[in-house]
């Protein structure tokens, strides 16, 4: 048989916490059961993104540009006028 493993790398990247997020409801949402086949494993997983874009939820950010600069002053610079 065929296994699909979702293996979770911590990364450094706001973006990559979004993608866990995301892996983690689809784990508990839709893979959280056997398949018969990977054709019905394919169906499933095309069903529950069709439902969740439909439903779709955004990222309530909370740590603005004036924050990071303030807290990462090396990552986030100030430009300079020109």
């Amino acid at each position: 048989a065929t296994r699909l493993r979702i293996v979770h790398t911590p990364r450094n990247g706001s973006w990559l916490n979004m993608a866990e997020i995301e892996l983690s409801i689809l784990s508990r949402q839709c893979l959280n059961r056997r398949f018969d086949s990977a054709d019905q494993m394919e169906h499933e997983l095309e069903a529950w993104q069709s439902e969740r874009n439909q439903h779709a939820s955004g990222a309530d950010w909370q740590f603005t540009t004036k924050d990071a600069r303030t807290k990462l002053k090396s990552l986030y610079p100030i430009p300079n006028d020109i």
